[in-house]
C-alpha cells in the first residue's frame, strides 16, 4: 500500500491506540537543540502518528494468539526529509516493541485496562480500553535489532532511544549499554551493521532499519535486509524502514520496498506539489514547507541554507535530502517529478484516432504497448475481457513473454481505435511485426529501430522537451510501471553529443520508457503528415 499524503487522514480502522499513548507516558526526550533542560514526553507529530496507527493496524478478523498475522501490515516504510524527526520517532517505536503493548491481545468488551504494574513497570500508568478497541500486550522475550550501514548511522535511532530510557520510567526495566540494551526475560536490543555477520542470522521480533535508501548490493546491505526478514519470519516479527528519498540508479532496499506489489507493506512518502522546480528559490521554499509540514522543530530558513549550499555541488542529493523527491544523479534522462507532473486521468472512447508504440523482448526485459491521442494524451491501453494492461513482465508468465497474448492485444487495439500509426521496435519480434503489417497495412505498422543513434536521440529529446516545457499539451495516465521505467532510464553517450537510453542497472527496466518515446514519435509524425483529423469521405453520386 502507498500512502498518498494530502494533509488529512482519518482513523477509520482498528489499531492499537494504546501504543502511542504508552510512548507518550514512557519515552522522555530533551527538545531538539537542547534548549530545555528538562526532558519532555515524546509526543508524535501528526505524520508520525499516522504511520504508527498503520504499523499497529489490526485486521478486523484478528484472532487472539496471532502475532504478525494479526496486523494488516508485515512491514512499514517511512520516507521523510533530512532532520524531520525520523530517528527519535523510530526510537520510540523500538522502546514500545521492547516492553510496550505491541501485540494483539483481543478486542475489548468494555472496562478492560492495561496496567503497567502488571508488566514490571512501576510508573502507575493505566490505559482504559473502549468497547471493541484492540487490546495490546508486550512480547515475552523481545529480540530487536537496530540496523544501518555503520555504527554512526545507527546512532540516529540508538542515541535518542538511550536518552528516552534514561530520562523516564523505562530505566527500571531496561539496562542501557553502548552496543546493546538488556530487556526482561533475557530479551535484548542489539545494534547491527553489515560487519556483524554473527548476529544477522538470529531470530528477531522486530527490526528498525535506518536509511535503507543507501542499502545496496555494493555495500552488502541488501543481503542484510533479506537475512533480517528471514529472522523476522521465524519469530512472526515485523520491521520498520526509515529513509530519505533515494537515488533510483542504485536499486536500493528502499526502492525495492517502494516498488513492491505485495499488499502487506505500508509505505508513507510525503511528496511536494508536482511541477515545482527545486532550483528556483521561491518554489524550493514551497517544497520544503510541504515536506516538513508538521515537524514543528524545523526552521525552514536553516533548511534553505543547507540545501542551497549542497545545490552548488550535488543538486540531485540536495533535492533528495531536503525536497524528499526520488531524484537521479548525473546521467538521468528525465526526472520522475517532471514526468509525474503531467498526470491527467482521461477517458479515451473507442474509435478515437491515435497511435501506438511497441517494444518487445522475450525472456528478460518487459514488453509493452503505449497509445497516444493526436491531441497529446498518452496512456497504457488494456485488452481482453479482463481489461489487462498492455504490459507483459516475463516473470508473470512463466519466464517468457506470452506472444499470443501480445498478438491478440495488437489486433484488438487496431479494431477498437482508429490507429493511424504504430511504431514497433522489431528485434525479437520480426515475424510478429511482419504479420501485423500484413493484417493491418504497412502504412499503419512501421518498423522503428531504436538502435539508430540519430533517430533515437531526436525522439528522446522531443519527448523530454514536451514533458519539461510548460506550454505543451502532452499529458499521460500516470501508469506506475511507465513512471518507474522513465525514472530508471539513463543517457548513454554517443558521438556528436548524442545519446541513446540505457538501464541504470541490469535489474532496473526501461522498456515502457522506450515504448512511450515510440508512441510520442509516432504521434508527432502523424500530426506532421496531416493525420490529426479524419479524412473527409467523398459523397456518392446517385
Amino acid at each position: 500500500m502507498v500512502a498518498a499524503d494530502d494533509g488529512t487522514w482519518s482513523l477509520a480502522f482498528p489499531t492499537l491506540c494504546v501504543v502511542p499513548d504508552w510512548i507518550a507516558r514512557h519515552c522522555r526526550l530533551q527538545s531538539v537543540g537542547g534548549l530545555d533542560s528538562e526532558p519532555r514526553s515524546f509526543e508524535m507529530y501528526d505524520w508520525q502518528l499516522r504511520i504508527t496507527a498503520n504499523l499497529y493496524r489490526v485486521k478486523p478478523d484478528a484472532r487472539l494468539g496471532q502475532l504478525s498475522t494479526a496486523f494488516a501490515y508485515r512491514r512499514v516504510q517511512a520516507v521523510a526529509p533530512q532532520k524531520s524527526g525520523k530517528g527519535p520517532w523510530a526510537a520510540s517505536i523500538v522502546a514500545a516493541e521492547a516492553v510496550g503493548p505491541v501485540l494483539f491481545n483481543g478486542f475489548a468488551g468494555g472496562g478492560e485496562r492495561y496496567r503497567c504494574s502488571d508488566h514490571r513497570c512501576g510508573c502507575g500508568w493505566v490505559y482504559e480500553y473502549e468497547p471493541g478497541e484492540p487490546m495490546g500486550r508486550p512480547w515475552n522475550k523481545p529480540l530487536i535489532q537496530i540496523t544501518a550501514t555503520s555504527e554512526d548511522q545507527t546512532d540516529n535511532t540508538y542515541r535518542p532511544l538511550q536518552e528516552m530510557i534514561r530520562n523516564g520510567p523505562l530505566s527500571e526495566i531496561m539496562r542501557v549499554g553502548e552496543q546493546f540494551i538488556r530487556l526482561p526475560n533475557d530479551g535484548r536490543i542489539d545494534v547491527v551493521t553489515a560487519s556483524a555477520q554473527s548476529r544477522l542470522g538470529n531470530p528477531i521480533t522486530f527490526a528498525a532499519q535506518d536509511e535503507t535508501g543507501i542499502w545496496t548490493d555494493g555495500n552488502g546491505m541488501t543481503k542484510v535486509a533479506t537475512t533480517q526478514r528471514r529472522g523476522l519470519a521465524g519469530m512472526s516479527g515485523r520491521s520498520l524502514e526509515q529513509s530519505n528519498a533515494w537515488d533510483p540508479t542504485e536499486n536500493s532496499v528502499a526502492q525495492k520496498t517502494a516498488e513492491t506489489k505485495v499488499k502487506d507493506v505500508y509505505r508513507y512518502h510525503r511528496l511536494p506539489p508536482r511541477g515545482l522546480s527545486y532550483t528556483n528559490k521561491a518554489e524550493r521554499r514551497r517544497i520544503h514547507a510541504a515536506v516538513y509540514e508538521g515537524s514543528t522543530h524545523i526552521d525552514l530558513d536553516s533548511i534553505e541554507g543547507e540545501a542551497a549550499e549542497l545545490l552548488e555541488k550535488e543538486p540531485a542529493e540536495a533535492e533528495r535530502f531536503y525536497g524528499n523527491r526520488i531524484t537521479a544523479g548525473m546521467g538521468a534522462w528525465l526526472q520522475q517529478d517532471h514526468w509525474d507532473s503531467r498526470i491527467a486521468l482521461e477517458d479515451v472512447p473507442d474509435g478515437t484516432r491515435l497511435v501506438l508504440g511497441f517494444d518487445g523482448s522475450d525472456v528478460d526485459d518487459w514488453t509493452g504497448i503505449r497509445a497516444e491521442t493526436l491531441d497529446g494524451y498518452q496512456f497504457t491501453p488494456t485488452y481482453g475481457p479482463d481489461k489487462l494492461p498492455c504490459i507483459w513482465n516475463p516473470e508473470d508468465w512463466d519466464g517468457q513473454v506470452p506472444r499470443l497474448e501480445v498478438d491478440a492485444a495488437v489486433d484488438e487495439l487496431m479494431d477498437r481505435y482508429d490507429v493511424v500509426r504504430m511504431y514497433a521496435d522489431p528485434p525479437y519480434w520480426t515475424s510478429e511485426v511482419a504479420a501485423w503489417q500484413a493484417r493491418h497495412g504497412e502504412k499503419r505498422v512501421t518498423e522503428w529501430y531504436t538502435h539508430r543513434t540519430v533517430q533515437m536521440h531526436a525522439a528522446c529529446e522531443q519527448l523530454l522537451t514536451d514533458v519539461t516545457k510548460k506550454d505543451t499539451a502532452f499529458r499521460h495516465d500516470g501508469c506506475e510501471t511507465t513512471s518507474i521505467h522513465v525514472r530508471n532510464a539513463r543517457k548513454a553517450a554517443r558521438p556528436a553529443k548524442r545519446y541513446v537510453l540505457r538501464k541504470a542497472s541490469h535489474l532496473q527496466k526501461i522498456d515502457l520508457a522506450v515504448v512511450s518515446i515510440l508512441a510520442h514519435e509516432a504521434a508527432n509524425d502523424a500530426i506532421a503528415a496531416g493525420q490529426a483529423k479524419p479524412k473527409r469521405r467523398r459523397a456518392r453520386g446517385f
